[in-house]
């Protein structure tokens, strides 16, 4: 999608503006069918880019909190290998089994927090996931609303153009599957 959507939908604007100026019906009501389309390619266009941020911070995020949960794994893995060269230390050293006990139930204990913390950094990082992919599926319902929407503009056009009702008529219907992709992007 290219980042002059309103400068396109200006440009149609003033098109319909001087194609209104003849007086003639026909070429009236395609102004303003442009003009309406020019409005839903400049919207569809730009919530797509919002949108497309959106994957794109949420994609982030959701890699920063696997990374998370990456080091917490690997912080646990680590904790769980001193946690037993303390027991096999305190089996093999009687004397001293006392102390490399605790140390061992320390690591214990200290290996049920980074688990946790593992844990929820995986869940947040699902939640993220899923948020961008909802995120994704709006982008494509928006970019295919504003591209119908252009396609319908250029349409109208033709129309004006041959004076042809027909041609008029299609970019309409493509408009308004246009409209119904831009409000069906939230509805999903």
């Amino acid at each position: 999608m290219s980042d002059n959507v309103p400068l396109r939908a200006h440009e149609h604007r003033e098109h319909a503006e001087h194609a209104a100026e003849t007086q003639d019906m026909f070429i009236s009501l395609v102004s303003i069918t442009i003009a309406i389309l020019a409005v839903i390619a400049s919207l569809a266009g730009s919530l797509e880019m919002i949108e497309v941020s959106q994957v794109i911070t949420l994609s982030s995020n959701s890699v920063l909190r696997q990374n998370q949960a990456t080091d917490a794994w690997s912080e646990y893995q680590a904790n769980s290998i001193k946690k037993h060269v303390y027991a096999a230390a305190a089996s093999i050293a009687p004397g001293s089994s006392s102390s490399l006990g605790a140390l061992s139930q320390r690591q214990a204990s200290k290996q049920a927090k980074i688990r946790q913390r593992a844990l929820m950094a995986e869940a947040e990082r699902d939640h993220l996931a899923r948020e961008s992919e909802r995120h994704e599926i709006r982008h494509v319902w928006l970019a295919a609303a504003a591209t119908l929407a252009e396609i319908a503009i250029a349409i109208s056009t033709v129309a004006i153009v041959t004076r042809r009702r027909s041609f008029w008529k299609a970019a309409m219907g493509l408009g308004v599957i246009s409209f119904v992709l831009l409000v069906g992007a939230y509805l999903v």
